[in-house]
């Protein structure tokens, strides 16, 4: 019987040394940080019932962009929902919508003072230069699924893309009991991605 152990250890060992386990190749990928300081998120929020609207600028905290073979494969990004400000405001903080925005009407920065998006599922067509991402948008702690188009130039490391939302899939749900005061449900967003 120990014969036949011995046997049997020294066939294991052979096969071991003579045929070694393959080591699975790594898939190159690389990532890419984003320059907050040259990225920004302008937002535009309308009226239903008006010919006015409002405009401004929310400023990212962080964000990566991911890169498979020098293909784009998806992204994390964090928006710094304290951060939101517009033109009005800056000139008169008496002035515009953002301490309106801030509150629990709108965003409730102070409940939730960042928001996510993650980017997954990328499809690319050359011909037109376009990326289409499917992500997970998460605003005071609800998360939906968006489509995005995006036009990315390889020169600059930069993408642009513009989306719009229904605010009231984030609970974003103020509404104005003056009929004149109403606010449209969509809030657009026009993005510049600068990336290090």
């Amino acid at each position: 019987m120990k014969n036949i152990l011995f046997t049997l250890g020294m066939i294991i060992s052979t096969v071991i040394t003579v045929n070694p386990q393959k080591q699975i190749p790594k898939v190159f990928s690389e990532t890419y940080d984003l320059d907050i300081v040259k990225s920004n998120i302008a937002w535009k929020g309308s009226y239903l019932f008006q010919f006015s609207e409002h405009t401004g600028i929310v400023n990212f905290k962080s964000g990566e962009l991911y890169t498979n073979k020098d293909e784009i494969t998806g992204g994390s990004f964090v928006v710094d929902m304290t951060s939101i400000t517009n033109e009005q405001y800056q000139k008169n903080p008496d002035n515009g919508p953002v301490e309106h925005l801030k509150n629990g009407d709108f965003f409730d920065v102070s409940v939730y003072p960042e928001a996510h998006l993650e980017l997954s599922k990328v499809t690319y067509y050359k011909e037109d230069n376009e990326h289409r991402f499917e992500g997970r948008l998460t605003i005071k702690g609800i998360t939906n699924t968006i489509m995005i188009r995006a036009f990315a130039d390889a020169e600059t490391r930069s993408i642009k893309t513009k989306f719009k939302i229904d605010r009231k899939d984030w609970g974003i749900t103020y509404d104005s009991k003056y009929k004149d005061s109403a606010i449209s449900d969509a809030i657009e967003f026009d993005v510049f991605l600068q990336f290090k």
